[in-house]
């Protein structure tokens, strides 16, 4: 397999997964709103179809003539249960189109704390979305490899937890997080496809297992381009705010599964399998 698309290639995940593709020396083809701004963002000699996943035209463009297809997909924080999904009907599109096409196999970007679902009474229509999601693929009767991963270092710099040059955090982190670098993860989805063996799932970690508060802390002690400021919220508070705005709600809903999520290492057979991650947090913050 050398010719590959993916639908999320710009996003802060994106990245790093299509600049691999690209160093391995796949053939890329992404599927963008902005070509432009894409061309841009990327920097990667990709090609580009401009498109977006409400018009099925432009999905079948994307995956004319391609092999497999990666997705990055991502509930959008502003948004509601009720909207246009990406990761439910987008994906629908993406699979009805696929099933046509001459895609082999599909890569799926999930989450491992999206198992936080139905724990404690935790209820959350983003989850469900995402185990929904988990289900259309394994039904589709193409090849898959999805992809469980823990939190990626990239939201201590780029991210959830960054506004400006402070880490936002709410309530009390209780399990260790076992923070994954982009770059190594790209590299592990392109040796999935390289294998292109059957149906794969794997828990995505890296080698350092920090909770929220002991990450932020450790982060803004070696980053040196700024001086990174830790702040802190009750957890009440930002429940509170959650009643206000889709985009709290979104925050509020999301740091509670991470702060609560009982994350335990399990990537043994996914480094055995795609190789393991390289990268330390400490080095991350450092060089970033």
């Amino acid at each position: 397999m050398r010719k590959i698309a993916i639908v999320g290639a710009t996003g802060m995940l994106g990245q790093p997964v299509t600049k691999e593709f690209v160093q391995a020396g796949f053939e890329v083809t992404i599927l963008a709103r902005d070509a432009e701004k894409a061309k841009k963002v990327l920097n990667a000699p990709a090609r580009i179809v401009q498109g977006n996943l409400e018009d099925k035209g432009s999905i079948e463009r994307l995956l004319e003539g391609q092999e497999g297809l990666y997705l990055n997909l991502s509930v959008d924080p502003s948004s509601s249960e009720k909207d246009f999904q990406p990761e439910r009907e987008g994906l629908q599109h993406l699979i009805e189109a696929a099933k046509k096409s001459t895609i082999h196999r599909i890569g799926y970007l999930s989450s491992l704390v999206h198992r936080y679902q139905g724990q404690n009474g935790f209820n959350w229509w983003a989850f469900d979305v995402k185990q929904q999601a988990v289900k259309a693929i394994k039904g589709s009767g193409i090849a898959y490899a999805i992809f469980y991963p823990s939190t990626f270092m990239e939201n201590f710099d780029k991210g959830a937890y960054r506004q400006g040059n402070k880490l936002n955090l709410a309530g009390t982190s209780k399990y260790p997080m076992f923070l994954i670098a982009g770059s190594d993860y790209g590299k592990q989805v392109v040796k999935a496809f390289e294998r292109d063996h059957g149906n794969s799932e794997y828990v995505v970690q890296g080698p350092d297992g920090y909770t929220a508060d002991e990450a932020a802390r450790i982060f803004a002690s070696n980053y040196t381009k700024a001086q990174i400021k830790v702040v802190k919220l009750p957890f009440s508070v930002l429940r509170f705010l959650g009643m206000l705005t889709n985009k709290f709600n979104y925050a509020a809903n999301i740091v509670e599964a991470l702060n609560n999520y009982p994350e335990k290492f399990e990537a043994a057979e996914t480094w055995q399998e795609l190789g393991k991650p390289q990268t330390r947090f400490v080095a991350y913050a450092t060089s970033t």
